[in-house]
């Protein structure tokens, strides 16, 4: 139960922040009306109504490669002068 709540939580804030952010864009475009209603010796019987309608726009995200150059660091390792010595001296 725990997992459906935090689950509903992170859905409800994320169409908060697409909302607050411009990425959702949602206008009702059509009201809702509700139905005539008449209780008859048959039952309850209701006619009409009319269900509202939204214009929902989305934003877009794009995705792709590009070439860059990129400058890199040049890492050179140099060795104490006395381990070169004691090197050369060993090798003989």
């Amino acid at each position: 139960m725990r997992g459906i709540l935090l689950i509903l939580i992170v859905v409800v804030v994320a169409l908060i922040a697409a909302v607050a952010t411009g990425f959702l864009n949602i206008n009702q475009i059509r009201g809702a009306e509700a139905p005539v209603v008449s209780a008859t010796h048959n039952g309850v019987v209701a006619k009409g109504g009319q269900t509202p309608a939204f214009d929902v726009q989305t934003g877009s995200v794009e995705i792709g490669t590009r070439n860059a150059t990129v400058k890199l660091p040049e890492v050179q390792v140099k060795p104490p002068a006395n381990e070169v010595e004691a090197n050369n001296v060993n090798a003989m």
